[in-house]
């Protein structure tokens, strides 16, 4: 009977023992079991936010970000130059010498003033044609006349008074034609009318300016021997001017005429000038690799001088984008940043970019977004006060 009841008891011990075994380790493995570890991309970056007291965010001014109108504007380099509309050369009709000059440089004259005076052979013989046309013809005309007064008292028939009236019509024709050679070559109707008046070769003829303006350039001295192809004066009216400008030609598709344009010259100080845009190249300069632009700007005081320097700014068609105040950015490391109003004195900075400044004003390319509210005025003191706390 001992054996039965030994085993039975050995059987229980062993049972024992293996139950309390298995809960040992259980409980070893809940002790040993470690959490999930949380990724770097779990965890919030608290290093750009920070939240102020209310003292400390005394003068903070936020708003909330809404669509603008806005014209960027693209600044080039550019030149004032004389309104070639407004610009005549003045040269002598006939090869001759010059020898008498008027004017000189930086003179304002009036249209028909007389420049210079030159004489000519070319111009000598022109007088003669012209005069000795002017005789026949008042000869043919006195024998046209007294043939008419021939045929009514039957002395003389048709034909004689048809061929008198023939050869006055030939005289008339070479007389206006020795006229307007006279006018080609710069004589005027007023010394027309005196050379029949006086029956003598005028020794020479004036040069005259065909506009008023203001003498921009003199080419010639008394005694000079000129050609019809010398440009002797330039004569100007400095009334209006041109300022040209270079636009890149990777802008210039941006460019068109009529846009309005603000001049600066800076040796005007900040007067700023405003015009439009009244011609577009159509070709590009090989050289410089842009786009000539045009405008006419008023001078009526004569302060811009052809050939100063200035500056234009092209300003293009408003368009409804973001935009946020320079006062709203902060740099840091070569990259823009603004702070987002959390509420409750909290600020989020956020990374975003910007296109070039617009009267204060910075269109945001990315990193906003409508219906936001970003701090406009103390965004510096609070990135101050976020470096101090990372500090600490």
């Amino acid at each position: 009977m001992k054996s039965p009841i030994r085993l039975t008891i050995y059987s229980l011990f062993v049972l024992f023992l293996t139950v309390a075994c298995s809960n040992g380790e259980d409980a070893s493995n809940i002790d040993n079991k470690k959490p999930p570890e949380q990724s770097d991309a779990d965890e919030p970056d608290n290093t750009n936010i920070i939240t102020l007291t209310e003292a400390m965010a005394e003068g903070i001014k936020t708003e909330v970000l809404s669509l603008t109108s806005l014209a960027d504007k693209i600044q080039v380099p550019s030149q004032i130059k004389v309104n070639e509309q407004q610009l005549i050369r003045v040269g002598s009709n006939v090869t001759g010498r010059i020898v008498e000059v008027n004017v000189e440089l930086g003179d304002s004259v009036d249209a028909g003033t007389t420049l210079a005076k030159l004489s000519s052979p070319e111009l000598t013989t022109a007088q003669l044609a012209y005069l000795r046309a002017h005789s026949m013809t008042v000869l043919n005309e006195r024998a046209a006349k007294r043939a008419k007064l021939l045929l009514d008292a039957d002395v003389i028939g048709t034909a004689e008074l048809q061929r008198r009236e023939a050869e006055l019509q030939v005289s008339r024709a070479e007389l206006s034609a020795a006229k307007d050679q006279l006018r080609l070559l710069g004589v005027y109707e007023n010394a027309v009318n005196d050379l029949v008046k006086r029956g003598q070769i005028l020794p020479s003829v004036g040069i005259s300016s065909p506009q008023s303006g203001t003498i921009i350039e003199r080419n010639v001295v008394a005694g000079q021997v000129v050609q019809p192809s010398d440009q002797l004066f330039k004569v100007a009216d400095l009334s209006t001017v041109w300022a040209v400008g270079d636009v890149p030609e990777h802008i210039a598709s941006n460019v068109m005429a009529g846009q309005h344009v603000e001049i600066q010259v800076p040796a005007l100080g900040n007067i700023v000038l405003d015009a439009l845009i009244i011609y577009v190249s159509d070709t590009v300069n090989p050289q410089t690799r842009t786009v000539m632009v045009r405008t006419v700007v008023e001078n009526q005081d004569r302060r811009l001088k052809p050939a100063m320097l200035a500056s234009m700014r092209i300003i293009e068609t408003p368009q409804e984008q973001l935009v946020i105040p320079e006062s709203a950015v902060v740099r840091e490391l070569n990259k823009d940043y603004v702070y987002l109003d959390r509420g409750n004195y909290t600020y989020l900075r956020v990374p975003v970019e910007l296109g070039p400044e617009v009267g204060n004003l910075r269109p945001v390319i990315s990193g906003l977004s409508v219906g936001q509210h970003i701090v406009i005025d103390g965004a510096f003191h609070i990135d101050s006060e976020r470096k101090l706390d990372r500090k600490e």
